[in-house]
């Protein structure tokens, strides 16, 4: 009978010396069964290298992060791009933080074992000690990257140091049995390879209690030989089982699940019946469907038939699931979880009652300035809460905007959307270029530069430029460029022109996000959301208004022409 999953027990012991600061931080975490199957568990140590107040907190954060931030990247990842991702995101963090004025070095050296499947992954960043106890054999599978200075040994590779990382990774085949020790350059020069495993084999069905004797013995040990007060602290994981046939490849993990077939109204599908097609692309089909067991209408998103099993918009279909299911905004759409189990590879979407921005303005064409900046808002809301989870939409457009009946923005279709990584966003416009370009899609798409959120910010601006004139902001629009020469051509066109209640201040807000460098552009699309609410509350009267100010200055005006009239007869 096959394991449902591995099934690892692990054991702690710290003991802090008489020093004002905690330097080193360690933890194991074994997710449930969903989170377990997709990304393993793991096992992480970090060890700070310098003592200040804030400096030692470099190791606590470097082990939650990485244990928080791994087990949130896309389930169809490889353990290797999720863990390295990761670290490289939380090393320029830390590069960052040590680089304020006046801040302490935030550097810490970190290891972490990945354990998923039948393989273990370790990665590892500075000079902590990672160790396998299999049988009688105790090996040490972490390198120490030190350097000697002044007599010292510091860590000559760690993270935070520098704003590039070098990660050693090491994929190696589990035991059942398995033993991994972690522990920090502290304990070096205290025990030996036969200390280890003696003082963990003594009783090792209590993993904790091992731990303890191991910092019992390298204390009296260090008191002995006169050594330093240094903290100790010991973490042991034992692999109890191993999963049998479960495969390590992220795309197994939804048992290769076939590819739909193509649908049509009144066909049915693990319990969801056609009701109406929505739509129809070489990358995908997407259907409204009932779900027969509880009557709900939802949106189903499939990949389209023609589609192999090996095409790479798989992987990216992949991580549209991921980015629904992630992103919590009311302004996003949201994943809905089946009814029963799937048994073809598709999403459900929440079914919106209502129409695209597009049929909106064209059935609202006498809709306020500050009506439209309202929507606008709720737009740049939802763009935001992408950017937090580093996803790009890459498609924001008029059409890919709902407008619910209650009048409620709702940012859709993920088809373009790619996920932020330290390796730039060149791979970006591969995504997008087979989908294709809008006239809405910022410049650098075209010229094949790089891209970032600043350019999802000048999909945002056009569209809100468009929604508040009818028009666009450049006579040739950015998916027609074919060389940055062509830049030049682009001459904006003042808002005011095309609708004269926007305010000078306001169309001067629209000219800097739709820029065409997109370095001249808002530094963060926050910026430009609250000036967009700030212009919406100094937005000038509407025709009411301004119909009943005429009306009442008109009247002003007759009073004192009477009394004008008055006072020349009384003469």
């Amino acid at each position: 009978m096959a394991h449902a999953q591995l099934l690892i027990s692990y054991g702690q012991a710290q003991v802090t010396a008489p020093r004002r600061y905690q330097l080193s931080a360690m933890a194991v975490y074994l997710p449930e069964k969903p989170l377990m199957h997709a990304k393993g568990g793991c096992a992480v140590i970090g060890d700070s290298v310098a003592s200040g107040a804030q400096a030692s907190r470099a190791a606590e954060l470097g082990v939650r992060s990485f244990v928080a931030d791994y087990f949130s990247t896309p389930d169809h990842w490889s353990v290797k791009t999720s863990a390295t991702r990761v670290l490289r995101a939380l090393n320029g963090w830390c590069h960052g933080q040590s680089r304020q004025p006046a801040a302490e070095s935030f550097v810490a050296s970190l290891s972490t074992l990945v354990f998923r499947g039948q393989s273990a992954h370790l990665f590892h960043i500075g000079d902590t000690l990672v160790f396998r106890l299999r049988g009688a054999e105790f090996e040490q599978l972490s390198a120490e990257h030190v350097t000697a200075l002044g007599g010292y040994r510091y860590p000559s590779r760690a993270l935070g140091m520098d704003n590039s990382v070098d990660i050693d990774y090491v994929r190696f085949p589990l035991k059942q049995g398995d033993i991994f020790l972690f522990t920090t350059r502290a304990a070096v020069g205290t025990l030996l390879p036969s200390d280890y495993v003696r003082l963990i084999r003594q009783d090792a069905s209590d993993l904790n209690a091992a731990c303890e004797r191991l910092v019992n013995e390298a204390s009296a040990r260090a008191r002995e030989r006169g050594y330093a007060v240094d903290p100790f602290c010991f973490q042991l994981a034992r692999i109890d089982e191993l999963p049998e046939g479960q495969s390590d490849d992220p795309g197994q993990l939804y048992g290769d699940l076939p590819i739909p077939p193509e649908l049509s109204p009144g066909e049915r599908l693990d319990g969801l019946e056609v009701i109406e097609v929505l739509a129809r692309t070489a990358q995908s089909r997407v259907y409204r469907v009932k779900d027969v067991n509880t009557g709900a209408e939802v949106v189903m998103k499939a990949p389209s038939p023609e589609l192999s099993l090996r095409n790479a918009y798989l992987e990216h279909f992949l991580l549209q699931q991921w980015v629904v299911e992630r992103v919590s905004s009311p302004f996003v759409v949201r994943v809905v979880e089946p009814s029963r189990p799937r048994h073809y590879l598709y999403y459900l979407l929440s079914s919106i009652r209502g129409e695209t921005l597009r049929a909106w303005a064209e059935r609202h064409p006498q809709a306020t300035l500050a009506q439209r900046l309202e929507m606008a808002g709720q737009l740049g809301h939802a763009v935001q809460a992408l950017h937090h989870r580093g996803v790009l939409h890459q498609q924001i457009n008029p059409n890919n905007v709902l407008v619910d009946e209650h009048g409620k923005v709702v940012l859709t279709d993920f088809s373009a959307c790619h996920l932020r990584d330290a390796d730039g966003h060149r791979r970006s416009g591969e995504i997008l270029r087979p989908i294709g370009f809008t006239p809405h899609t910022a410049p650098e798409y075209a010229l094949g530069d790089s891209i970032g959120q600043r350019s999802d910010q000048y999909g945002y601006a056009s569209t809100v430029y468009w929604l508040l004139t009818g028009q666009l902001p450049y006579r040739l629009t950015p998916d027609r460029l074919c060389n940055h020469t062509d830049l030049e051509a682009l001459s904006y066109r003042s808002a005011r022109a095309a609708n004269p209640e926007i305010t000078p201040a306001l169309d001067d807000t629209l000219r800097r996000a739709l820029d065409p460098q997109r370095a001249l552009r808002f530094r963060r699309l926050s910026e430009l959301v609250h000036e967009l609410q700030v212009r919406r509350h100094t937005s000038p009267p509407d025709a009411a208004q301004r119909a009943d100010a005429r009306r009442f200055w008109q009247g002003v005006a007759g009073i004192l022409l009477l009394l004008l009239v008055l006072s020349w007869v009384l003469r």
